[in-house]
């Protein structure tokens, strides 16, 4: 694709990848998707008009190119979500070489988003939580294995973080302090508590591990069976057996246990915009999913509950 592109053109877009990576803390795969959707809309962009696609001929894109790429996309099966995340990409890069080129970009800037209907976190139950935890640090395996998988579940839902984060964390960091700083999506970096449960768990799983942790300030802190970095498919693959073993749904993922951690805080009244930043939320408009599972398991409860809901009598 890339060879219906001018020199100029992959050069700008190689350099706004680079600004991404380097400057904004993009993570890589986040990188490689941009890619991946950048060139595929230039690239469509070129076909579109049977020439070459440079700086000054994207310059000139206008609403309708916009639209026979969405359609184009649409009609290849791409969904809603899909062909928003690449539309976001695409203005991204265009922004940046607009700056740099002096042309307006409004027609591909004001292309709309397809809409779509957001996916809400799955959370588990508090009761379903603390048995996922308990039934990580008892399944068959080795004592040091068992308590390494509940303690990086403990983090997980003690403090919210991402399983990337939890397997950031390096020697160093043991035994762990009151509070962690962590460096999360975007190289943005916030202040987590850390409950004492989650620091008894990895203290534990510390004093079983056949590897030296704490003399290893810059290992990884969580290790595999030989003593690398934890792989996290192997968390995934000890939550599934703990999702089997209490007859949980599908939805009951690692990450599934840093949305009942946000869910079970905004239950108990915690602040939004608080939750936004223990969670390490860009925008607090992602945050805000969370009211909408608090106020489906309200109306849940009430249709079980309300003596009108249970007789079915009018209101």
């Amino acid at each position: 694709m890339s060879l219906a592109l001018s020199p100029a053109l992959r050069s700008a877009l190689s350099g706004w990848l680079d600004h991404l990576a380097a400057l904004d803390g993009a993570a890589a795969n986040t990188v490689k998707a941009y890619r991946t959707d950048v060139t595929a809309f230039l690239a469509f962009v070129a076909r579109h008009h049977g020439e070459s696609l440079g700086p000054a001929r994207l310059a000139r894109t206008d609403q309708s190119d916009m639209r026979a790429w969405m359609a184009h996309e649409r009609g290849r099966g791409v969904s809603a979500r899909s062909l928003a995340r690449a539309l976001s990409a695409v203005k991204g890069f265009t922004r940046w070489l607009a700056e740099r080129e002096g042309f307006d970009p409004t027609a591909i800037l004001a292309a709309r988003s397809p809409k779509f209907r957001r996916k809400l976190p799955r959370p588990l139950t508090e009761d379903a939580a603390r048995e996922v935890i308990g039934v990580m640090g008892t399944q068959p395996r080795e004592d040091w294995v068992a308590a390494r998988d509940a303690a990086v579940v403990t983090l997980l839902y003690g403090c919210g973080l991402r399983i990337s984060e939890a397997l950031s964390l390096t020697g160093a960091q043991s035994p762990l302090p009151e509070s962690l700083r962590i460096r999360g999506k975007g190289a943005k970096e916030r202040m987590v508590p850390v409950l004492p449960a989650a620091r008894a768990a990895v203290a534990a799983y510390v004093r079983l591990c056949p590897f030296p942790v704490e003399g290893e300030p810059a290992a990884a802190l969580f290790r595999g069976a030989h003593g690398g970095p934890l792989n996290p498919r192997l968390i995934a693959r000890a939550m599934e057996g703990a999702r089997l073993a209490l007859g949980l749904p599908a939805s009951a993922t690692p990450h599934a246990m840093r949305h009942s951690f946000a869910t079970h805080l905004l239950s108990a009244g915690g602040d939004l915009r608080a939750i936004q930043e223990l969670l390490g939320h860009a925008s607090l408009s992602t945050t805000q999913a969370y009211t909408a599972v608090d106020t489906a398991r309200l109306m849940e409860v009430y249709d079980r509950a309300h003596p009108r809901a249970r007789s079915g009598a009018p209101g």
